[in-house]
């Protein structure tokens, strides 16, 4: 059957590629339960009642698409793509809309008086961004990513698309030189290089995402739309802020505020000559980062690939957290186990079950002790040339009284204003975050408060 269809088509005459192709932007995160519970009977009720929306989420573990499923059930009425793409297009849904009249420009319909379950999913983001294999010509954009980035812009603050060939120019061709060799490199991004840029004369940085060996270009538009999501929807003084995005030409590009101080781990490293981090200092980076994290799961957010290199600093030095590519939304408004077949991460900063395939907000914590034990050594997460390699092995040899190494060892003895109750404290404190058993571990909600009560120790301290 041809996959053309037209406002007055029957929702029972959509074609099955087309339904997949719907199913691929309403499957993740749950969008599909925006569209069912704004689905009404003629007579002006709700057709579908929470008890048929836990039917069809059951379809999830019989491998089948609770989106295809809902299309074949709802194609029983006399429907049409017309209803349906307004039900899209009053939740924002409107690369999904798209999918059914490309031809058309979507522009967001007034919002319908949803019933209460609407609400409860309506904060998690939505896939804004095709995935198809055609890219558009770099003289601009086709009208569905037109439109897909006229709807940014319109429904997300600060938020703009910009193209290929202008990110080019800002950043010399992509200059693969390093900064202090002259040119624009500032170094690696997760699945991807990062580019200095100037941008209406405020410095930016400017993430072109590659295809990698062990990542194929599908995963890579993945990876990308997941962070465009995720930055838009998710706004906090502790996260990086996205300028824009581009995905007009031959590599999609995220454009970010130019970090001043680039990241946690280079400032611990003291690279380009830069001086050392004193004790207060790295007590109120951890600060701003555990407030990072726990806006993310408080909003039912995994990061997934916490660490230091993602831990930018401001000019203040106040951290943001980066690198949204492998972030999760939970399907559910609960902290529960999801689970996942590609087993992604930092393994040096990998908890027990992130291992295993498990995502979780404990997943998070574990790595942030790692942070933890980075900010008060001052040593990398991992090095070949060290016995033990990894930094979290370290610290079972300090607890290990065979061992050499001391904890008063284990310290950066670059900190001249340190406190060793509070350093204590804070190497408590992760030693709780690395516990193997991921239920032993805090939330970091209990994480926060304690480094909380340090920094409000160090700040006694200076006012003394």
């Amino acid at each position: 059957m041809n996959n053309s269809v037209s406002s007055g088509t029957y929702i029972r005459n959509i074609g099955y590629g087309l339904r997949r192709k719907l199913a691929d932007f309403l499957d993740p995160q749950e969008r599909w339960k925006d569209v069912i519970v704004s689905i009404r009977k003629p007579s002006g009720e709700l057709k579908y009642s929470q008890h048929h929306v836990r039917r069809f989420e059951g379809l999830v573990a019989q491998g089948k698409s609770p989106t295809v499923e809902l299309l074949n059930d709802w194609g029983t009425t006399n429907s049409t793509v017309g209803d349906l793409v307004d039900i899209l297009k009053s939740h924002k849904l409107l690369a999904a809309a798209c999918v059914l009249l490309p031809e058309e420009e979507v522009v967001p319909a007034e919002p319908q008086r949803a019933s209460p379950a609407a609400e409860t999913y309506s904060a998690l983001p939505t896939r804004l961004l095709e995935e198809t294999e055609t890219q558009p010509s770099p003289a601009g954009c086709g009208l569905q990513t037109q439109i897909l980035m006229g709807s940014c812009e319109s429904d997300y603050t600060g938020c703009s698309s910009f193209l290929y060939n202008e990110l080019m120019r800002i950043t010399g061709n992509f200059d693969n030189r390093p900064v202090s060799d002259g040119g624009n490199r500032l170094g690696e991004g997760g699945f991807g290089t990062v580019y200095k840029g100037l941008l209406n004369d405020k410095p930016v940085a400017v993430k072109k995402l590659n295809p990698m060996e062990d990542v194929s270009l599908d995963e890579l538009r993945v990876q990308f739309n997941q962070e465009v999501q995720t930055l838009q929807v998710l706004k906090h003084e502790n996260l990086v802020d996205m300028v824009g995005f581009s995905c007009d030409g031959q590599h999609p590009c995220l454009v970010y505020p130019l970090m001043a101080n680039g990241s946690l781990l280079d400032r611990l490293a003291c690279l380009e000559r830069s001086p050392p981090l004193s004790w207060r200092q790295r007590c109120l980076i951890a600060e701003g980062t555990a407030k990072g994290l726990e806006y993310l799961h408080s909003n039912h957010h995994v990061h997934r690939d916490v660490k230091s290199a993602n831990i930018l600093l401001d000019e203040r030095f106040v951290a943001k957290i980066s690198d949204f590519g492998l972030t999760r939304a939970s399907a559910k408004r609960t902290s529960t186990t999801m689970m996942t077949e590609r087993i992604v991460g930092t393994r040096a900063y990998m908890a027990p079950e992130a291992l295993r395939g498990e995502i979780t907000p404990k997943s998070d914590v574990f790595s942030f002790g790692v942070v933890l034990l980075e900010i008060l050594s001052g040593l990398p997460p991992a090095d070949e040339n060290r016995e033990p390699q990894l930094l979290v092995e370290m610290m079972y040899d300090i607890e290990d009284e065979d061992e050499d190494l001391t904890f008063e060892d284990f310290l950066d003895k670059k900190m001249g204003d340190l406190e060793m109750s509070q350093v204590e404290s804070i190497y408590s404190l992760a030693c709780n975050c690395l516990l193997d058993r991921k239920n032993r571990r805090p939330v970091i909600k209990q994480v926060l408060l304690e480094i909380k009560g340090v920094v409000k120790s160090i700040s006694l301290d200076f006012k003394v």
